[in-house]
């Protein structure tokens, strides 16, 4: 029988050692799974093995590894949005081989630890915001809806968008700007910022997409992206904790695996990408001793091999279907 498991936020009862959240109404949670062909394909999944969807989302690429498993196999669904748990429940209702754990993905040795697995066969990562989050305009990740500042994937979180646009100092934001967003008007944008907030709280997404705006000279608003594409893409990944805690995750994720476990991580923009590439790298161990040694010293370990020498991107006959899909870069390794 399938659960539902979750973080410490959630009124809770006890069934079985596990945390079972009690499902309300679900919520439509729309979300188009990328790469979903080329990830189902390169799971190499076995009929009894045990996966993991670390990004759970609309739970369009759990249905699709579900499908594959016998009553023996096993799914466990991470995600930080309840209504993405919410209605994950609702999709995979004909399955009874899952659970889903309300919770971050940074914590999947807790998370495995507490379902008594030790191992497991595959695990995917699709990093970022989900279209679901994007087009629901109340959850304030759009520059395109008017809705209140808060970009949360988990609503439990203290920290908002709201908190970071103005509480945070002109300095932090320039930094923040800067970093996650790659914005080149950073410091520019911070300034005006902290200068409009003196006279008025910045509540909305709005507001702050016409202080950007206003911020930039009229060659920038001309540029095919919008132009708070970057900002909020910064203040997104600030309130999420969605880098500081990427190299680690995927450290873990590694470590988790079975021999011959693939991890798959889809990321949409270069820092995401960045983090993952190197950290690939830096998983297999490869010596950094000086070639004038005559021993190795520096006791590298090799955790596998790295698949993909080339991120997979999607096909021209996705992008017709998913505009979305245009960023994304699939990097695999496989453990040794």
């Amino acid at each position: 029988m399938y659960k539902v498991t979750k973080d410490k936020n959630i009124n809770k009862q006890k069934i079985n050692n596990l945390n079972v959240i009690l499902i309300g109404e679900v919520m439509e949670f729309k979300h188009k799974s990328v790469l979903l062909n080329e990830c189902i394909e390169n799971l190499n999944i076995k009929k009894d093995g045990i996966y993991v969807d670390g990004t759970l989302g609309g739970a369009g690429h759990s249905y699709e590894i579900l499908k594959r498993l016998s009553n023996s196999g096993m799914l466990i669904g991470i995600d930080r949005d309840i209504e993405a748990i919410n209605a994950a429940q609702k999709r995979l209702m004909e399955f009874k081989n899952f659970h889903l754990v309300h919770d971050n993905n940074a914590n999947i040795v807790d998370i495995l630890k507490k379902l008594n697995i030790e191992k497991v066969d595959g695990i995917l990562l699709d990093l970022g915001v989900s279209s679901y989050q994007l087009d629901e305009a109340n959850r304030g990740f759009s520059y395109m809806h008017d809705a209140k500042l808060d970009m949360r994937m988990n609503k439990d979180d203290k920290i908002s968008a709201l908190d970071v646009v103005n509480n945070y100092s002109e300095e932090n934001l320039a930094k923040i700007f800067l970093e996650y967003g790659e914005e080149k008007y950073s410091k520019n944008i911070a300034r005006n910022i902290c200068k409009e907030r003196q006279n008025y709280k910045i509540e909305s997404t709005l507001q702050l997409v016409d202080i950007i705006k206003a911020s930039m000279p009229k060659r920038a608003l001309n540029e095919k992206q919008h132009p708070a594409k970057r900002v909020f893409q910064a203040i997104r990944i600030e309130v999420n904790e969605e880098l500081t805690k990427l190299r680690q995750s995927i450290i873990d994720c590694i470590k988790c695996l079975n021999k011959d476990g693939r991890l798959l991580v889809i990321s949409f923009h270069s820092l995401e990408d960045r983090i993952v590439k190197h950290t690939f790298n830096d998983m297999l161990g490869k010596c950094t001793c000086p070639k004038s040694f005559p021993v190795c010293v520096c006791n590298r370990v090799s955790y596998g091999k790295i698949i993909t020498t080339k991120a997979i991107t999607a096909s021209k006959g996705e992008l017709i279907e998913n505009s979305r899909a245009r960023s994304a870069k699939l990097r695999i390794f496989e453990r040794g």
